[in-house]
């Protein structure tokens, strides 16, 4: 398991197969170049394949594209289950410990802590869409995972206001994506902490609690 989001990793040739090399030598260089900039060259030389596995595997970069979003998805689900903001009995401060969580990780260069789906979807969203849709479908089922803790907030809270816990999760989501373009944009990363640090004030202030009021 790694200790932050699934970061650039070299891999030899007998840690798997070459579709999974190739899956990983993907995540790695398109978070590190773009996708319109990683070629299937790159790809083949970073997972020590020739063309014909490639093609064999995938049979066009795009396809590429859409299993790279599949199996960034799997990979990252498995991470933030295990991830220990779960823990907490409140259901507030899981959401928070969520926050606190994502900003803890973001360390290293930029390309170690970025979304993968994020930054294929940016370039992509036209173009192909199916890589597109593979890259929703792993925002989007990540936010998912949000939204039971943020009703049970609501509810216990005695939130009445119109917001929907889906809202909010969706929110969570636009500010990490945001702060990464900010932070690449900047060449840094506290740019990113930055948001989240603000994300927190905002989660605060929807439930009307203090710092202390979420921790009692």
């Amino acid at each position: 398991m790694y200790i932050v989001m699934p970061r650039p990793t070299r891999q030899s040739p007998e840690r798997g197969s070459a579709r999974i090399r190739l899956l990983e030598s993907a995540r790695d260089i398109i978070r590190e170049k773009g996708f319109a900039a990683t070629s299937v060259d790159d790809l083949c030389k970073a997972a020590e394949v020739t063309k014909g596995a490639f093609f064999h595997n995938f049979g066009s970069k795009d396809a590429l594209g859409v299993a790279v979003a599949e199996f960034w998805s799997e990979t990252t689900s498995a991470f933030f289950a295990d991830a220990p903001y779960h823990t907490p009995d409140d259901p507030l401060a899981r959401v928070l410990a969520y926050v606190a969580f994502r900003k803890a990780i973001i360390t290293g260069e930029l390309k170690e802590f970025t979304c993968l789906a994020g930054t294929m979807v940016q370039e992509v969203f036209e173009t192909a869409p199916d890589i597109r849709d593979a890259c929703g479908r792993s925002i989007f089922g990540h936010t998912a995972t949000l939204e039971n803790d943020i009703e049970m907030a609501r509810r216990e809270r005695g939130i009445t206001a119109d917001w929907t816990a889906k809202s909010l999760a969706h929110h969570t989501q636009a500010v990490l994506q945001g702060g990464f373009v900010v932070a690449k944009a900047g060449n840094d990363p506290a740019l990113a902490r930055e948001s989240l640090d603000h994300l927190e004030r905002y989660i605060r202030h929807l439930f009307n609690v203090t710092e202390d009021d979420a921790h009692d």
